[in-house]
């Protein structure tokens, strides 16, 4: 980790090393897409998950790991096709499930990152391995 002006830059594993940015929809809890993301909409609809109601579409979805079946492989991928899926996925440890779903969507996903150390609402830039932490300003409503 490392950074200025209250960036921070994590190396991680390169699942799928693509391109993206947009802001941290920090979970903090394994997700599944098989039953627990609706494909249609990007929304969380595992009950109880501390995503539960909030759309991982366009978002840099963080998680510490992942769960369930190994069809959430292809949720991933319909989700892509469908404009709902995540802009980038980055793990503490990620599952086969979502890096097979990650590299079949073509969706930038890393793993081996301290999730911990990035908040909700956090901009987050993620290239080839490298994860780039931008504090959301408190009070900007940012």
């Amino acid at each position: 980790m490392s950074g200025g002006r209250g960036e921070r830059r994590f190396l991680g594993r390169a699942i799928w090393a693509g391109e993206a940015e947009g802001r941290a929809l920090a979970g903090g809890a394994a997700l599944s897409f098989l039953g627990g993301v609706d494909p249609a909409t990007g929304v969380v609809v595992e009950k109880g998950h501390p995503l539960e109601g909030r759309s991982v579409a366009g978002a840099v979805l963080v998680l510490p790991s992942g769960k369930g079946s190994t069809v959430g492989s292809y949720v991933i991928y319909r989700m892509k096709k469908e404009g709902t899926a995540p802009a980038a996925i980055v793990m503490g440890e990620c599952d086969s499930v979502i890096a097979t779903g990650a590299i079949l969507a073509e969706i930038p996903c890393v793993d081996r990152v301290d999730v911990a150390a990035i908040g909700d609402g956090d901009e987050v830039r993620v290239a080839s391995g490298v994860v780039t932490v931008r504090p959301r300003r408190e009070g900007s409503g940012e």
